[in-house]
Formats: C-alpha cells, sequence, structure tokens
C-alpha cells in the first residue's frame, strides 16, 4: 500500500482515537494521570492496513460491545468505509451502532443518518427512505434527512412525494426550493400530458406559477397545449410571459412564436416583437431569430446584413456558420459554391460545441435538460449564447488562426 493510501485511512481514524483518548482521559486522569488505549484498538488498525477490513470490523465491533465510549470511533470507520466505496462493511458497522441499545438518542440518530446515507450509496433506495422519514420525524437531521429524501423522490419520479418534502424542506430551513418545487409540478404535468389529461396538466401547470412565478417551463407547456388546442393567441401570451420570467430562454420558443402569429394572420408582429427583444436583450438566438424572420418577408439582403453586424461585434464559430448559410439560402450570392464550402467547413467547426450550459456547475451539452444531469439542479441549464459563449468561441477562432 503506498503512503498516500495508508494516511488516507488514518487521517479520519486518527481524529476519533483523539476524540476518544481526550473523551476518556477527562475521566480517568485524576484516578491513574494516564490513560491507554486498548490492544484491539491498535490490532483492529492493524487489519485496516493490511486491508484486512472484514476482520478489522469484528475487533471494532467488539470493542463497542465492551466499551460504548468508541461510538465516535465506529462512526468514523464506517464512513471510512463508505467514502472508499466499501458500502457493505459500512452498512455493518452502521446497523450495528443503531442497534445498540446503550447509545443516546443523538448517537443513535447520528448512526441512522449514515447508515441511511450507506443505503442510498448501495442504491437500497427503501430501506435509506425509511431511515430519514423516521429522522425527519423525530425532528432531528431535518433539513439534511429531507434533501437525501428529494433526492430519493426524483430517482424514483414520485414528484408528489418530492413535492411534499420540499415544501416541508422550505419551513425547516432558511433557503427557498420553490424553483425546484415548480419543476416537480412540471414533471406531474408532462405525465398527465401523456395519459391525455390536459385538465389535470393545467392544473399542475397553475399550481407550478403559483409556487414559483419565474417557471419558464410551465409558460412552454401551456404555451405548447394551447398551440394543440388551436388557441394560438393564449399561446402567444404563454410564450412572451418567458421574456419577463428569464430572456435567456426566448430562443427556445421562437420558432412556436413565429408560427402563432402565422396562424393569426400578423406575420409582420413578429417582426416587430423579434426587433423589441433584441433592442432590450440582444443575444445571438434573438438576432438569428430576427434575421430568419427579415428573411422569410423576403428581404434576404437585410437579413444578412443583420447577422454580420452582429457576428463582426461579437465573433462566433456558430454565428459565422449561420450568417453563410443564411445568405446562401436567402441572398443568392453570385459564388453559392464557395459560400458553401465555407459553410461546410465551419458546420464542421461547430460540430460538438455545447448548445447548452448549467449556471450553477458549468455543464455543457447538446440537449436541454429541465434537471442538470451533473448537480442535479433545477431550471439552471441554459441555451449558450451571450457573453460566455461568444468568449469560448473567440479563444477557438485564435487557435484557428494559429
Amino acid at each position: 500500500m503506498s503512503a498516500t493510501a495508508v494516511l488516507f485511512l488514518l487521517l479520519p481514524v486518527a481524529a476519533a482515537s483523539g476524540w476518544f483518548l481526550a473523551r476518556r482521559r477527562q475521566g480517568d486522569q485524576e484516578r491513574s494521570g494516564s490513560y491507554t488505549l486498548p490492544p484491539d484498538y491498535f490490532r483492529g488498525l492493524s487489519y485496516l492496513l493490511d486491508e484486512q477490513h472484514d476482520k478489522a470490523i469484528d475487533i471494532f465491533i467488539r470493542m463497542l460491545e465492551e466499551d460504548s465510549e468508541t461510538v465516535e470511533l465506529h462512526m468514523a470507520v464506517g464512513n471510512l468505509f463508505r467514502n472508499r466505496g466499501e458500502v457493505e462493511r459500512a452498512i455493518r458497522i452502521h446497523q450495528n451502532l443503531v442497534d445498540r441499545t446503550t447509545l443516546s438518542d443523538e448517537q443513535r440518530a447520528e448512526a441512522m443518518f449514515e447508515l441511511g446515507k450507506d443505503y442510498m450509496r448501495a442504491g437500497l433506495l427503501d430501506g435509506a427512505e425509511n431511515l430519514f422519514r423516521e429522522l425527519v420525524e423525530k425532528g432531528v437531521y431535518m433539513t439534511d434527512s429531507l434533501t437525501h429524501l428529494i433526492d430519493i423522490y426524483q430517482q424514483e419520479k414520485d414528484w408528489q412525494k418530492a413535492i411534499d418534502a420540499g415544501f416541508r424542506l422550505e419551513r425547516a430551513g432558511d433557503r427557498s426550493v420553490r424553483p425546484m418545487i415548480a419543476q416537480h409540478y412540471c414533471e406531474l404535468a408532462e405525465e398527465a400530458l401523456g395519459r391525455g389529461d390536459a385538465g389535470q396538466a393545467q392544473q399542475m401547470l397553475d399550481r407550478a406559477r403559483a409556487t414559483w412565478p419565474q417557471c419558464v417551463r410551465a409558460s412552454i407547456i401551456e404555451g405548447t397545449m394551447e398551440m394543440e388546442a388551436g388557441s394560438f393567441e393564449a399561446a402567444l401570451d404563454s410564450f412572451r410571459r418567458i421574456e419577463q420570467q428569464d430572456a435567456d430562454y426566448l430562443p427556445e420558443v421562437v420558432p412556436m412564436l413565429q408560427e402563432c402569429f402565422r396562424r393569426l394572420g400578423r406575420p409582420e408582429q413578429m417582426l416587430e416583437y423579434l426587433q423589441g427583444v433584441v433592442e432590450r436583450h440582444g443575444g445571438l438566438g434573438n438576432i438569428l431569430a430576427q434575421a430568419e424572420a427579415i428573411c422569410a418577408r423576403g428581404d434576404g439582403k437585410g437579413a444578412a446584413a443583420v447577422l454580420l453586424g452582429h457576428v463582426r461585434r461579437h465573433p462566433s464559430l456558430r454565428g459565422a456558420e449561420r450568417f453563410v448559410e443564411l445568405a446562401a439560402r436567402c441572398n443568392e450570392p453570385p459564388d453559392g459554391k464557395l459560400l458553401e464550402d465555407v459553410r461546410e467547413i465551419l458546420s464542421q467547426l461547430v460540430q460538438g460545441e455545447p448548445d447548452y450550459l448549467c449556471h450553477n456547475c458549468g455543464f455543457q451539452g447538446r440537449v436541454l435538460h429541465w434537471q442538470c444531469p451533473s448537480c442535479k439542479s433545477w431550471g439552471s441549464v441554459k441555451p449558450l449564447h451571450g457573453v460566455m459563449q461568444e468568449q469560448r468561441t473567440d479563444r477557438r477562432l485564435s487557435l484557428v488562426a494559429q
């Protein structure tokens, strides 16, 4: 075993034994003036270092039966096994602690909490849920237990239980979890739509907005439902609401906005709306939508000029590729083959570039996830455009130039 691995093993155990020694000395110093750790402790530690873990566990459990003051030592060893991925051994130690009748209420609660984390690490979600629910009912480890329960319910897609735990977590802690709860309502809405129950879906969306008025996802789902029902004016209201909720998501609904304006016989209002959005928020996605609307009106040169102006001010591979594609499609340039060749090169450079970024952990992907696959936060993955994308693509362009 390497020195680093030995140190990794020793650190938590040494910390526990330090606490243990200090605790015992406090009671024994007056009688003997010194205290020596029992030989079994060192024998168990030796087994740990020799990777004979089961023998070490047997010794530590026997120590607990003989001396209840070794509880913290057992906690440390159990956590050590879990952190190293040896979950079955961690469960064995923490379960032994939970079963002890000599533990104080505080010690037993701590052992239950650690055992619950062991179960989660092992994928035994039912066992973990039962432990965390018991702790919540006892009023101990409330915030952490509720957080783990929400994680369990999300994995099981039991959205109503996740909602109930979320509201309870909000009451127990000092941080708002309403954005997450709103996403859970949206999950229920989509499940209802999958069953063909539009009424139930609308009820869930209303609750999502009541819980968190800034929920973009609820507006997108509602607008899509209105379009499918032929209520294009109502759909417009839902989609345009997104600008006040979080304008970063507007490019996601531009195609639906265009379709609504077209169905209502007011395509020119789409261009007016997009021009206002660009003035208020900028962004490559909004510029592209504006250019597309101009092109659809028959003004190919105007569309290319708008997009080219943005690309010159904020160079990016994606913007350049879309400019060439738009120019070739709308402007009928004299040398279309040249533009097509350039577009192909730019398209190859753009391939693999992420379209979405998690503003919480930095995860990047090509698909919009309402819950980040990396950090599990809700509503933090957004379309990648604006300053962050342009800074990264500026660096890519400089590398290509070299």
